[in-house]
């Protein structure tokens, strides 16, 4: 192992300028893929928590019109989804959908406080719906099945309104809006970037809009898929459902806006899979110039030795000893520039980690164990095939040959 060593070096310092600028280069490689995959997984990291990434279990319907004639029906009929629609959708025999969840919009209403008020509009839902929607309440609790039993009038307002309407999220709970000329108690708050609308039960919204059966939206929960077919199918299923209870064509997309999150999820998902791969082909034909130079390096080398190989080779020293002595060269050689690049990428990350803290572009770019363990991985092999054809090279050469030169 000490001779191993002590000949490597031997290497490093007959060609100091030529390893110098090799091993920057691989360095450099190293380098730049640790910090395209740090990126790659900040944007995956981002995308994995965003509100998309939460609701992707989840497929949501709106009414719309027409735009082709059927069964003596012309184009441009209005369509209005109905509560008994969710039973219809339940009912369609697919078995990837869990659910199904009416919602009754309500007009733009005024919020108010003896602090504040706030124009918003109402959603009459179901207990489900936050976790369908991928939020999360942080004070209080979400509708129940005794509000929705009772008719209560309680509402779950985002953590963006509460705080223009009371202290903060904990001091709202339990406390009193008006609406309209109504009291509703707050009994939860949800997290919420953008949203402003607030919920109330659904019982308690059918009442207000008159008991009217018509509903605003519908949100299929959806369970056991993996893959973008199946959510395609199930989109299929559920349009064929309500184009047969409302008479409309069933490839009539206009009829019936549907929002398929799980297929969305899927494709963005498969984006950035494909990006990831990229990022690696990237950083490999990066690294690429720096392991011809190493694998230069080693061919000098051989050249060097011819006489010490010949010698090795006229006392009975076996090819596989000396292919394996070049290729250990090579990935020394090949390791130590390489981790220097890991280092410093290291670094890097976790500098771009601390500028965007709190940000929803990059969350977390830095790289984890699995891809410090993957990058060793590709060192090993890259070191390995830098020496190889140089250690076979040195193979072809006869002990005679080699003991005449100079």
């Amino acid at each position: 192992m000490f001779d191993l060593i002590r000949e490597i070096m031997q290497t490093l310092r007959n060609n100091k300028l030529r390893t110098a600028l090799t091993g920057i280069s691989v360095a450099w490689g190293i380098f730049m893929l640790i910090i395209l995959l740090g990126m790659s997984r900040g944007v995956y990291n981002s995308f994995n928590s965003g509100f998309m990434a939460q609701a992707s279990n989840s497929v949501q319907l709106w009414s719309g019109s027409t735009e082709k004639a059927y069964r003596g029906y012309k184009e441009g009929r209005s369509i209005t989804m109905k509560n008994s629609d969710a039973a219809v959708v339940e009912g369609s025999h697919n078995k990837h959908i869990k659910s199904a969840l009416p919602v009754i919009y309500g007009s733009t209403v005024t919020i108010s406080t003896p602090r504040d008020y706030m124009s918003s509009y109402y959603q009459g839902v179901y207990p489900e719906f936050l976790k369908a929607q991928g939020r999360e309440i942080v004070a209080g609790r979400f509708i129940n099945e005794a509000d929705l039993k009772e008719g209560r009038k309680v509402i779950v307002m985002s953590q963006r309104n509460v705080n223009q309407l009371f202290d903060s999220p904990d001091d709202a709970v339990g406390k009193y809006v008006s609406i309209s000329g109504l009291s509703f108690r707050v009994v939860g708050v949800y997290t919420s970037d953008w949203g402003q609308e607030v919920y109330i039960p659904y019982t308690t919204a059918r009442m207000l809009n008159g008991y009217s059966d018509n509903i605003s939206s519908m949100v299929v929960e959806v369970k056991d898929m993996s893959s973008l077919e199946q959510g395609e199918l199930l989109e299929k299923d559920v349009r064929r459902s309500l184009a047969s209870e409302h008479e409309f064509a069933p490839d009539d997309e206009s009829a019936l806006w549907i929002w398929n999150r799980f297929t969305q999820h899927m494709k963005m998902s498969n984006g950035l899979g494909i990006l990831n791969m990229a990022i690696w082909v990237i950083g490999i034909f990066t690294m690429l110039s720096g392991i011809i130079g190493v694998s230069n390096i080693m061919f000098v080398s051989v050249k060097e030795r011819t006489h010490e190989i010949g010698i090795r080779r006229a006392i009975g020293a076996k090819p596989r000893s000396i292919l394996s002595q070049i290729i250990m060269e090579s990935v020394f050689i090949t390791a130590i520039f390489g981790y220097i690049g890991v280092v410093f990428g290291i670094g890097v990350t976790e500098i771009l980690n601390m500028a965007f803290a709190g940000s929803d572009f990059l969350k977390n770019p830095t790289v984890t164990v699995a891809i410090a363990l993957q990058v060793t991985v590709v060192l090993v092999i890259a070191g390995s095939l830098a020496g190889l054809f140089p250690a076979l090279k040195a193979l072809k050469v006869k002990p005679v040959e080699a003991l005449r030169t100079e």
